[in-house]
């Protein structure tokens, strides 16, 4: 009987150890994992900002756009196109051009 007891210790034994062994493997496995979702989310985060920012700027240039659509409809647009591009003067007034 005491045979039995020596060999039922050492398998128990034996077990333990094995079931030490996968917890460990299992424990570093995740602490790998939760590594790699970190930086992952950090990842993340950055491409996060990034794009908020570009949003930002979307936005701006929108209302710039928004604002000159709106000038371009004024009569004082359409008379500084005129006289910019075309030369173009009222009959009262007189052009000075600077000499070259």
């Amino acid at each position: 009987m005491s045979n039995r007891r020596r060999t039922t210790k050492k398998q128990s034994k034996t077990v333990s150890f094995f079931i030490w062994v996968a917890v460990l493997v299992v424990l570093g496995v995740c602490s790998v994992q939760v590594s790699n979702l970190c930086d992952k989310s950090k990842e993340l985060a950055e491409t996060e900002y990034a794009l908020e920012l570009k949003i930002q700027n979307a936005y701006l240039e929108k209302q710039d756009l928004i604002a000159q659509e709106q000038y371009m409809q004024t009569k004082q647009y359409i008379e500084d196109v005129a006289k910019d591009k075309l030369g173009l003067v009222y009959p009262d007034e007189i052009v000075i051009k600077p000499s070259e």
